[in-house]
């Protein structure tokens, strides 16, 4: 049975969705459902659905704006809608179909099947997602392993010059110029690479020790094999001094 949370300013639409979706008990239990779109994300940050059916026209926060403030995707969204025109638009903010207001009992029934199939591909992927990681980590020549962009990256030490913060994401630089953005912190990222290779120099930065090729002592800066300039904060200093 399929777990479905409903997001909805309006209470009688939730109550009229959630009815629909009662008609299909033995397809979907509606587990939670919310009116104020700020709760609901609280909800989704602790909780996984199997599916989240959510309006667009909301006051506060519309539905794009709350896709966009979701921390965890890890189930597909169905946009409800009384508005034709938000239809493509919803297809590209990540969400695996529309259904328009009001409700007809056979476009349900195809968006269930929908969600199912969406549900199978993605446990599936996540299953060799797994098996990927179980092999490198036993593997003697241990790569490092980033998830990025729906795809999982298997990086040697080598090739990875310094990482830096961008707020809630990160980006790893590559020799040969190579970028790769990150929906990680760098506190997470620096969890991701090996402590024997790598060093937190700064709030924003993190290196390859292999990469050094200068210490700038006066202006707190190194430089990398590649001319990279990389500053040094005064609070890690002293510990990178140690580490050299």
């Amino acid at each position: 049975m399929l777990e479905a949370v409903l997001v909805d300013d309006e209470a009688k639409a939730l109550e009229s969705l959630s009815w629909e979706l009662s008609n299909l008990s033995d397809e979907v239990k509606v587990v939670a459902s919310f009116t104020n779109a700020h709760e609901a994300l609280g909800y989704l940050e602790k909780n996984t659905p199997d599916c989240l059916f959510l309006d667009i026209e909301m006051p506060i926060m519309d539905g794009f704006q709350f896709i966009k403030n979701l921390k965890n995707k890890n189930f597909p969204v169905i946009i409800t809608t009384a508005y034709n025109q938000y239809a493509l638009k919803a297809l590209k903010n990540e969400a695996i179909d529309y259904l328009l207001k009001p409700i007809d009992s056979d476009d349900l029934n195809d968006t269930i099947s929908k969600i199912k199939k969406f549900n199978s591909k993605n446990q599936t992927a996540e299953k060799l997602e797994q098996i990927l990681l179980n092999f490198n980590s036993k593997s003697l020549d241990k790569k490092i392993t980033i998830n990025t962009d729906g795809k999982l990256l298997f990086l040697e030490s080598e090739e990875i010059l310094y990482a830096e913060s961008d707020g809630n994401y990160s980006t790893l630089y590559l020799e040969g110029g190579q970028k790769i953005l990150l929906t990680k912190k760098l506190k997470e990222v620096n969890q991701l690479l090996p402590s024997d290779s790598f060093f937190r120099i700064h709030n924003s930065f993190i290196v390859n020790l292999g990469k050094i090729k200068e210490f700038l002592k006066t202006d707190g800066y190194v430089v990398l094999k590649t001319n990279h300039k990389i500053p040094v904060s005064r609070q890690k200093k002293s510990d990178f001094l140690d580490l050299l």
